[in-house]
């Protein structure tokens, strides 16, 4: 079984390969019967010889690849069709912009661009095609999986609509819950001994009947927040037997995800610090942010000054829109963005985020937020030593104290300084629940490092040309 599941496997990394051999198989066609010979010709007569040309059209495939691999666009099966064919647009639109550029400075000086857009346009036509294909093959190659779905105390609707929007994976054929007959833990006697309202003999049953269904031809597993006790029996169970098993982490287990490993004797040991950085990482952080803050004001300048006049055009009101919010240690600061709301948004004094379909916002401001131009002016604050690049998203003060009420734990993304994008905003939604986006501001803050802020800005970019991103809550 495992044998054919790896020639599975290594027929969808020839697809993948294949196709990057196709991309740049069309550059390096482009390179020879154009380029070279304007560069060349330019040049004095100055001759590339093989090792060269190979260089060249290797440079293009490492970009590629390495791009390919940064936005998902290799992910057959694991993305949809759609996204696919996005992830590669927006990987070789990166790649081809690289590479213009590149020989431009070969040239010295730019060189003609509709080659590179005949190509550009050549390779989406492949990709469309490529992304259908791998899908239909994936398909054939790995059928949607029967599932078993065990349950705890919270309701399992949301799950369940999750796992019914990737049907092409997932076929969830039963739900059990963990005890043996589903029962709440309002039936439990105040005498025995219970797990999260759910009774010691109830969770022992709720094992052996778990351990039974799943004997029953089940591709995989899904866990849904039951009892840390029961769930540790039942991977190591499920392990034993090489079933497949998908967890949906508590916020205890991101912490102990991003703990440092040691070796102080032979026992090994998780480490999990009382702080989020380190004092070398937050002087890193803070020259990487100034760095990159100060070039990028001077870039978007203009752009700015155009978007202040015309919302100040517009409505006559301020152009910019100043707003309490919280950074590392609740540190309150204003936040600085272009206003796309109408004036005086909240005159009723009520704090609350957009909606989807909003009324308060205005007909610019719905293109700006679209587009993120509305959070160019957070570049000051980011200069300013408010806010980083990257980081927990900054959340107003009377937002986190309902948050907190309801979940203490929210205040754990107070460790570290808030961002202008962040972990949550690459892998969520702006609608995703605060449960789970504290789990991925979570998930950030214990694996910092200065590379991860490198790949959050690179598929940051991505992001802002999905709607889903942008949308209200």
């Amino acid at each position: 079984m495992k044998r054919i599941t790896s020639i599975k496997r290594l027929a969808i990394l020839a697809l993948n390969a294949f196709s990057l051999v196709l991309y740049a198989g069309l550059y390096a066609y482009s390179w020879f019967h154009y380029y070279y010979p304007v560069v060349n010709n330019n040049n004095l007569g100055i001759k590339l010889f093989l090792n060269g040309h190979i260089l060249v059209i290797l440079m293009y495939l490492t970009v590629l690849g390495f791009l390919s691999r940064t936005y998902g666009s290799l992910k057959i099966g694991y993305l949809k069709p759609g996204d696919v064919i996005f992830s590669q647009a927006f990987s070789l639109l990166a790649v081809n912009v690289f590479a213009y550029f590149q020989i431009s400075l070969m040239n010295n000086w730019i060189v003609e661009v509709r080659p590179m857009a005949y190509v550009f346009m050549g390779q989406i036509a492949i990709a469309v095609g490529w992304a259908f294909l791998c899908d239909f093959v994936y398909k054939k190659l790995f059928p949607p999986r029967n599932t078993l779905l065990v349950y705890g105390m919270r309701p399992i609707e949301d799950i369940e609509v999750k796992f019914s929007s990737r049907k092409d994976r997932f076929h969830i054929t039963k739900s059990i819950h963990i005890s043996a007959d589903g029962a709440s833990g309002d039936e439990v006697s105040v005498d025995e001994p219970s797990v999260d309202g759910v009774s010691a003999d109830r969770i022992s049953a709720g094992i052996a009947a778990v351990k039974k269904e799943a004997g029953n031809a089940y591709g995989a597993v899904v866990l849904w927040d039951i009892p840390s006790d029961a769930r540790n029996h039942l991977i190591k169970y499920f392990y034993s037997q090489s079933i497949r098993v998908y967890m949906m982490p508590k916020i205890t287990d991101v912490l102990i995800k991003g703990s440092a490993q040691l070796h102080l004797f032979d026992t090994p040991v998780f480490l999990t610090r009382e702080y989020a950085l380190t004092i070398e990482q937050r002087i890193t952080k803070r020259l990487f942010d100034i760095s990159l803050s100060l070039p990028l004001i001077m870039i978007t300048s203009p752009l700015m000054l155009i978007t202040a006049l015309i919302i100040r055009i517009s409505d006559k009101g301020p152009a910019l829109y100043r707003q309490v919010r919280c950074t590392a240690g609740g540190k309150e600061f204003n936040i600085i963005k272009f206003r796309s709301m109408m004036i005086n948004a909240e005159s009723d004094g009520i704090a609350r985020l957009a909606g989807r379909r909003d009324e308060r916002i205005t007909p610019f401001g719905r293109f700006i937020r679209a587009v993120r131009i509305d959070e160019l002016p957070q570049l000051f604050n980011i200069l300013a030593g408010d806010m980083s690049f990257i980081g927990p998203r900054p959340e107003r003060p009377e937002i986190i104290a309902r948050y907190i009420e309801q979940m203490p734990e929210f205040s754990y993304r107070l460790k570290m300084k808030a961002g202008l994008g962040g972990y949550a905003q690459v892998y969520g939604k702006y609608n995703t629940t605060p449960y789970d986006k504290l789990k991925l501001d979570l998930t950030y803050i214990e694996n910092y490092t200065l590379w991860l802020d490198v790949k959050l800005m690179i598929l940051t970019i991505k992001t802002i040309f999905k709607p889903d991103s942008a949308e209200g809550i």
